[in-house]
């Protein structure tokens, strides 16, 4: 019986067929970096130890071909709870009343970043509801500020569905990365999760014109969502395939009590953590951050994330008065190691699992990106001992 060693949980394998199938499906990826959807189903519905260890050596080894051992840290800076939409899994939907609103002003926003900046972060990630007293003027006015102040820092934004000319001004302003998870890949599943008024073809064509804009974009999904099947994973993970975000975030979805969701059960540790194996795999030089979710539902979340493939961490700037605030699930960490303040805890625990905090830019290296053609040739590969 094999035992999962990179992160203590465990999954027994019970088929041997299965698992042998599963382990040469996981070879296959690594070198063409594309399944069949039935093949993705395949390997998430009949995962075992063996299948899982296997995944997050293969990622592991292919990150660190690229990445080395650096752990990018970006500084996130929570600018609003307020929502103009209703998203039935997230607490700060419009309808809940319990939520205790804010939003930041312009200069908390750039004092945010002035912490940040002296304790060594060089990407700043501005992330909120829905809110339409940040209109294009506003950020605009707030991403030029940092971006003159810092001009050797990037600014990530990640504030939902805008307009075309929206997202162009607010890049032409400076902006450099863009966040807005896709959620899911599944007409249905999205419809399912969101209200009336919000649409699957909306968000795809915002992910698609953030593209076109010239963003690094990033797109993700909650693991273990509501009415979430494995076949709607494999979409997940086919749409990914397809896309090549700069940026994939994925985590546990955890409940949030004043939802229509509130009673569901949570995603898991294990199934995210084996996704962000898949998806290394698929797209070798991605950007993907161990989540705060999956440091929330488990001690160890971060560490997990990391020696599953992952190599970004998001710490948190906002003001301490604000952080429990911005309240996406219940129990959300906010006031302790997962702090921008605390980046010394953060260092001490990825040291101890052998990786290095690295506080630049930490832009995506797509020179370094493995194609199909060069696995084949094993010129990065095979230097690196991953086959």
């Amino acid at each position: 019986m094999t035992v999962r060693k990179h992160s203590g949980l465990s999954f027994k394998c019970t088929e041997r067929g299965k698992s042998m199938k599963i382990t040469d499906l996981i070879e296959k990826l690594a070198v063409s970096h594309s399944l069949s959807l039935d093949e993705y189903e395949f390997l998430i519905e009949n995962r075992c130890d063996e299948a899982i260890n296997a995944a997050a050596e293969k990622a592991v080894c292919i990150r660190k071909g690229i990445y080395g051992n650096a752990v990018y840290v970006r500084g996130l800076i929570e600018i609003s709870n307020i929502c103009k939409n209703d998203c039935k899994y997230c607490g700060i939907r419009k309808s809940n009343t319990d939520c205790d609103r804010y939003r930041l002003t312009r200069d908390e926003i750039i004092e945010c970043a002035e912490t940040g900046y002296s304790l060594g972060f060089r990407t700043f990630v501005l992330q909120g509801g829905e809110d339409g007293y940040f209109s294009d003027d506003l950020l605009c006015d707030i991403i030029g500020a940092i971006k003159s102040k810092y001009p050797d820092c990037a600014i990530t934004l990640s504030v939902g569905e805008r307009s075309y000319d929206s997202y162009k001004r607010l890049y032409d302003a400076g902006a450099d990365r863009y966040l807005l998870r896709h959620e899911t890949a599944d007409r249905e599943h999205y419809r399912l999760l969101h209200p009336d008024d919000m649409s699957y073809d909306n968000r795809m064509r915002c992910l698609n014109d953030l593209r076109e804009i010239g963003y690094q974009v990033g797109c993700g999904f909650m693991v273990g969502s509501p009415y979430q099947t494995n076949r709607m994973i494999a979409k997940d993970l086919k749409f990914i395939e397809a896309f090549k975000p700069d940026m994939c975030g994925i985590g546990p979805f955890v409940p949030h009590k004043n939802t229509p969701f509130g009673d569901m059960a949570q995603g898991t540790a294990e199934l995210t953590c084996y996704l962000l194996s898949i998806i290394r795999l698929i797209h070798p030089s991605v950007l993907l951050p161990a989540t705060t979710a999956l440091g929330t539902i488990h001690p160890q979340g971060r560490e997990l994330g990391i020696r599953s493939g992952a190599n970004v961490v998001m710490p948190n700037l906002s003001p301490v008065l604000v952080r429990k605030k911005y309240e996406l699930y219940d129990n959300k960490i906010c006031t302790g190691e997962e702090s921008a303040q605390c980046r010394d805890c953060l260092e001490t625990r990825m040291r101890s699992i052998g990786y290095e905090i690295v506080t630049d830019r930490g832009d995506i290296k797509r020179d370094a990106a493995y194609d199909a053609k060069t696995s084949l040739k094993g010129e990065v590969i095979n230097k690196n001992g991953c086959l």
